[in-house]
């Protein structure tokens, strides 16, 4: 029974074979009631010493084991097994290559899916564009990780109520101007991911390649930039017919 939670075939045989009788045993009776070959019995009971399943004691110059309650071994396996999965929890495997290919996403749980992936497996930095409708979604892990030590930066459109240090809102101010969500991420400099609505449903690629990410980190801070410079100069610059119509073909 004991060879499904990690015990091989001789330490069962040798814990069985302790435990059923009444008092402790010595190695060579041990090997008698187990059947476990001499030569192998020491081995096996200093591993069943090590995983805690077997006491030992000095009788004179007598060598004595005895097993431990089989309901002790339970309860050390059910909490070595929930401590192994705590660890597995916040255990990450980096990829160490270099994707060029470009993936594509449909289904905007399935981009919401992806999207808290990444942030949750930030190690260093996070940009995020997004109208205040997704971005409220991701606003707790957004702080939390922020809080973690991590670089995070981000523009809601239509405005966003957070405790982020690093928060830009753009207010549209052009009438008439019908805006198409999209939300645009980037992780640690290196892996992007945007997404937008196409045919009334929302759409997405996915990529880690060098050129695509850095093209669009300019275009994140490209529209920080403008949206500082809309809030600041927003007035003075509707009234310039020619810069209304540049900044109506913009996301705005």
């Amino acid at each position: 029974m004991l060879q499904k939670f990690g015990f091989t075939q001789y330490e069962s045989q040798v814990y069985e074979a302790i435990f059923a009788q009444n008092e402790p045993l010595d190695a060579t009776s041990i090997v008698n009631h187990s059947n476990v070959p001499k030569a192998k019995i020491y081995e096996v009971l200093n591993r069943l010493i090590d995983k805690g399943a077997v006491l030992t004691t000095m009788n004179g110059k007598k060598k004595l084991y005895l097993a431990v309650d089989l309901q002790s071994i339970i309860l050390k396996i059910r909490a070595d097994f929930e401590k192994d999965i705590e660890e597995l929890k916040s255990y990450k495997i980096k990829r160490t290559y270099s994707d060029e290919h470009i993936w594509t996403l449909k289904d905007e749980t399935s981009i919401a899916s992806n999207i808290e992936q990444l942030i949750e497996e930030a190690d260093s930095s996070i940009l995020l564009l997004a109208w205040s409708e997704q971005m409220e979604k991701y606003r707790p892990i957004l702080e939390q990780k922020e809080q973690q030590g991590v670089y995070v930066e981000v523009l809601a459109v239509g405005g966003l109520e957070t405790s982020l240090s690093r928060r830009y809102s753009l207010i549209p101010m052009l009438e008439g101007n019908h805006l198409e969500p999209s939300q645009l991420l980037i992780v640690d400099h290196a892996y992007l991911l945007f997404a937008g609505i196409e045919n009334e449903a929302w759409k997405a690629i996915k990529t880690t390649s060098k050129p695509i990410v850095k093209a669009l980190t300019d275009y994140f801070y490209h529209d920080i930039a403008l949206t500082q410079i809309t809030k600041k100069y927003g007035d003075q610059l509707l009234q310039d017919e020619e810069i209304s119509k540049l900044l109506a073909r913009l996301i705005y």
